[in-house]
């Protein structure tokens, strides 16, 4: 499996932790930056993630801003993406095993680093149920379309 992942100068400390957790775990990932603390603007680090998630050049993708609001906003105006936005544990295996997430978004002026790691490794290792969450993903895959 293969992660991109990106934050802004508000989730720059964050993203560096997850990063660690990730080779931990052996997952491959792309970092899409930045590369040190100065102020930028989150779409512009969100497009990348979700344009390459959504190109199927990466399996998942996480974005980290302060709040992880303004990234999960950006990451879902790209087709074929379905972020969301976590800050426990059961929201993290439900959104994969429900609505077959392919993108998280954390706050790290939210939540601390022990929390956002148990987040993404509980996220990364639940597969999506299938069955009746099926057809609510074809809905908003239908939704897409008309737009």
């Amino acid at each position: 499996m293969k992660i991109a992942i990106s934050s802004d100068h508000g989730g720059n400390t964050l993203r560096k932790e997850i990063m660690g957790l990730l080779e931990e775990l052996g997952f491959e990932y792309e970092d899409f930056g930045p590369k040190d603390n100065s102020s930028v603007d989150y779409p512009d680090y969100a497009q990348p993630v979700s344009e390459g998630v959504a190109a199927g050049k990466f399996d998942k993708g996480i974005l980290i801003c302060g709040t992880g609001i303004g990234m999960s906003i950006a990451a879902n105006k790209v087709k074929g993406i379905r972020c969301a936005l976590v800050h426990d544990v059961f929201s993290a295996k439900a959104t994969r095993c429900h609505n077959d997430s392919n993108i998280i978004a954390m706050g790290e002026r939210v939540i601390g680093a022990g929390l956002a790691r148990e987040i993404v490794a509980a996220w990364l290792q639940t597969d999506f149920e299938g069955g009746r969450h099926e057809r609510r993903i074809e809905k908003i895959t239908a939704i897409e379309a008309q737009n």
